[in-house]
């Protein structure tokens, strides 16, 4: 376990697709995913949802090609989209669209998908961000998950984009990740000791044909059933391009950082699935605002402490990455608050000038498609 990983990346992100004018969702027209075809090739495809759009980068040597192709993917989508009177959005819930309203792509997947969930599958609309980060080892890979674990909900806390649903304020920064809970084979990744007993996990399911394959385990962080990499799926889907992009470095770093601690027989301390799970409610609750547990401290730590604490703990991995602008972004992210901050402040800065809760949350989506805009 002394050769260093690649630490490769590659970001996938799932786009919601509204109508520029009024807001609601509209399914992707055929003649929209195949100019996107035409253009992106593999790197854009249907959703479970039609109207929805996933978008996968290719894979990248370090975050400025990944931010590069992020940058291309969101602006060829949105140009796209454009010519058809729509416009993408980044946001992990739909402030005002009702799930029941929405149709699902007719494709063998998906429709599978469909026969087994239930009405359960029929109610996600929601979307993320997962981020694949290159570790050949497989067995570092279930060694670095259980430890990248104790960060998901400091993750999900930044990302938190859903404080709406079915034109309501849950009050929550991530109502995505309720209701993605409902799904089986969801949440934080169990502890596992080994590849083998990952591996044997696994098969206990696909050789009853209960799943085909591990692309049917859905934690917030899991091995990929695809590439050599681990995949954080714990994210909200960011509004803003740089956001995403943080995430993705932070992501980054910090499993170089487990890494080069195991090079000295170090290692990252594992919390039951208890008490991280506990920072997981209070980041989709709170995002931010409220700090989360350090259970060595036994302590609430603000977040501008966690921050400035977590930057400190991957300094020198971010240095070998080439990443430090990009993570240093965090300290921002911090100070101007989440994606859904904002979309609260924006719903009530509508309403304060008079505006009713339809109208507020009219103006919330259009926030929502400036903010996808920016910095492409």
């Amino acid at each position: 376990m002394t050769t260093e990983p690649d630490f490769t990346l590659g970001i996938e992100e799932e786009y919601l697709l509204v109508d520029a004018e009024t807001g609601e969702l509209a399914p992707a027209p055929e003649a929209l995913m195949a100019a996107c075809k035409a253009d992106l090739g593999d790197q854009v495809s249907p959703e479970f949802l039609r109207c929805q759009i996933e978008i996968g980068t290719p894979v990248a040597g370090d975050i400025r090609e990944a931010r590069d192709h992020l940058r291309n993917l969101r602006a060829t989508v949105a140009r796209h989209a454009a010519d058809h009177g729509l416009a993408p959005i980044s946001a992990s819930c739909h402030p005002f669209a009702d799930w029941r309203r929405q149709d699902h792509t007719d494709k063998d997947r998906y429709n599978q998908l469909s026969r087994d969930m239930g009405g359960v599958a029929r109610r996600m609309l929601i979307c993320g961000m997962h981020v694949h980060v290159g570790i050949p080892d497989a067995a570092q890979r279930i060694d670095l998950m259980g430890q990248l674990t104790y960060f998901l909900p400091h993750l999900l806390a930044l990302s938190a984009s859903s404080p709406f649903w079915l034109g309501e304020d849950t009050e929550l920064t991530s109502y995505r990740t309720t209701v993605f809970g409902d799904m089986p084979r969801t949440g934080l990744p169990p502890a596992f000791g080994s590849w083998s007993e990952y591996e044997r996990s696994v098969a206990a399911l696909t050789d009853l044909g209960i799943i085909e394959d591990s692309s049917k385990i859905w934690w917030d962080l899991r091995p990929s059933c695809k590439f050599p990499t681990l995949e954080t799926r714990i994210c909200d889907a960011c509004p803003r391009l740089r956001d995403a992009v943080t995430l993705a470095a932070l992501i980054q770093a910090t499993l170089r950082m487990l890494w080069r601690l195991s090079r000295r027989n170090v290692r990252w301390r594992l919390y039951d699935a208890f008490l991280v799970n506990e920072n997981r409610w209070r980041a989709a609750r709170y995002g931010t605002t409220e700090g989360l547990i350090d259970f060595g401290a036994g302590e609430i730590i603000p977040f501008d402490r966690i921050a400035e604490d977590w930057l400190e703990l991957i300094a020198e991995d971010a240095d070998a990455l080439d990443s430090q602008p990009a993570v240093a972004h965090l300290r921002e992210m911090v100070t101007e608050g989440t994606a859904a901050q904002r979309q609260r402040a924006v719903a009530e800065q509508a309403r304060a000038a008079g505006a009713d809760q339809a109208e507020a949350l009219r103006a919330v989506t259009r926030h929502l498609i400036e903010e996808f805009r920016r910095d492409l």
